[in-house]
């Protein structure tokens, strides 16, 4: 962490961390307007060396092939989930990236404890996987709609009103065994004002060309706005731990939101370190051996090592 860079993004999304053990009260502490002081036109230049950072330590992350990443994202619809692993994820290599989007469970997933569909999408080491939507459905939509903890088909005994506390104690304990096997857990909230969800969805019925993500279920959800802010409140305050904190991400502003989860997911991976293997003194011969052979087949007149001669290290042409 003796990057600079490193220090300067810590600082910058300290305000957005969750303390561990704190109380949240998500409409009094967390302002979804919130931008820092910052101004659009600079957004531009920051997302993009976000996004380079994000480039440089993913590619060092799986040549590593040590640590894993799971990023979990929440936000209530309209929030901007879908925009944020675009924009964020425009420059790493879509090889070590696994999106996963989770919607109602199947009749298969209910057959299962409730965690085993996010256990099979977790990334394998050198990998990040984003859970659009994630194991906190499980605390969240689930607490909202009874109706869905009904169908998960649990014995009568393990309905009691302290299910939820519960579940915060086997997420956490879930998400502290990842860690503890080399797989990093960051949890990204997009906090989204009941006014900003208006405009959006008005926005989707106003363009036809977004016609297609309107849906009136959604409209009908924001119905019970209050249920869904104390459940959120209740997530951030019982599951930020040191191991798998939470950042609550101010999302009326699509452009700083997205600067936001580059700096945090950014921050995770300068956290690890990552650092590429080192070959081995038998293995750095048999490159040189090989290296050796490549330049011999150099046409004439080209640079035996033409890298090393843009690099500004000319090699003896051939010819």
């Amino acid at each position: 962490m003796a990057d600079k860079r490193a220090e300067r993004i810590a600082d910058f999304i300290e305000p957005l961390r969750v303390s561990p053990g704190s109380k949240v009260h998500l409409a009094r502490d967390f302002d979804p307007r919130y931008k820092a002081g910052m101004k659009k036109r600079d957004g531009t230049e920051l997302l993009r060396t976000g996004v380079s950072l994000l480039a440089e330590y993913q590619e060092r992350l799986a040549a590593q092939d040590t640590y894993g990443v799971v990023l979990a994202l929440q936000a209530l619809d309209a929030g901007g989930k879908d925009g944020t692993i675009r924009h964020v994820m425009s420059g790493v290599n879509p090889q070590g990236v696994r999106v996963s989007s989770f919607k109602v469970p199947s009749s298969e997933e209910l057959d299962h404890d409730y965690l085993w569909r996010y256990a099979r999408r977790l990334p394998a080491r050198g990998e990040i996987a984003i859970f659009n939507r994630s194991h906190y459905e499980e605390v969240l939509v689930v607490r909202v709609h009874p109706e869905a903890l009904l169908r998960q088909k649990l014995p009568e005994h393990v309905l009691r009103p302290d299910i939820w506390e519960r579940r915060y104690r086997e997420i956490n304990r879930w998400e502290r065994y990842l860690t503890d096997n080399g797989f990093k857990v960051v949890k990204i909230f997009l906090n989204l004002s009941k006014e900003e969800q208006r405009t959006r969805f008005l926005k989707r019925i106003d363009l036809p060309e977004k016609n297609w993500k309107f849906s009136a279920a959604d409209v009908r959800e924001r119905r019970r706005w209050d249920e869904y802010q104390h459940a959120f409140s209740e997530m951030l305050s019982a599951t930020s731990t040191k191991w798998a904190p939470w950042y609550v991400v101010p999302a009326d502003r699509k452009w700083f939101a997205r600067i936001c989860a580059a700096a945090i997911l950014a921050h995770t991976l300068m956290e690890i370190d990552p650092q590429y293997p080192d070959v081995g003194e038998e293995a750095r011969k048999d490159l040189l051996v090989t290296k050796r052979t490549l330049e011999r087949e150099a046409p004439a007149g080209a640079p035996a090592d033409p890298y090393a001669a843009r690099q500004g290290r000319p090699k003896k042409k051939r010819g």
